[in-house]
């Protein structure tokens, strides 16, 4: 379910009118992309099933990269991520998520003028698979 899940964090992003200014969203560090972009910097998943249905508590962290001084627009961008992640659709076909809660955030500056941005998500999805 894990893999599921980071297929349509990425695909839920992908589709936000507000991170359309990001050059790349990925499931790993993009190799070619200029920044500003995000991707998944890791995941990982504990059991969180009931008496009938396979769970999963999931942690991801994301990394939004951007280049510059200004802090405003990284800003924008951790508020539209993390509004996005809070609004998955409980729906995702073979399971459901239960909710999506922000834990962390860490920013640091880089060399060349980047700033980094580690986000990290708590995520409960149950299975739909009833067998």
């Amino acid at each position: 379910m894990e893999t599921q899940l980071r297929a349509a964090v990425i695909s839920w992003l992908e589709s936000a009118p507000d991170l359309s200014g990001l050059n790349a969203i990925e499931e790993e560090s993009p190799l070619k992309a200029s920044p500003p972009w995000l991707g998944i910097a890791a995941s990982a998943s504990t059991d969180w099933s009931t008496k009938d249905r396979d769970g999963r508590e999931v942690r991801i962290a994301l990394e939004l990269v951007t280049r510059g001084d200004e802090t405003d627009g990284d800003a924008a961008f951790v508020k539209a991520i993390t509004e996005r992640i809070t609004t998955l659709p409980a729906d995702q076909g073979a399971f459901t998520i239960v909710n999506a809660r922000f834990m962390r955030a860490r920013s640091e500056r880089r060399r060349n003028n980047l700033r980094a941005s580690l986000l990290e998500f708590r995520i409960h999805i149950l299975s739909n698979d009833t067998e």
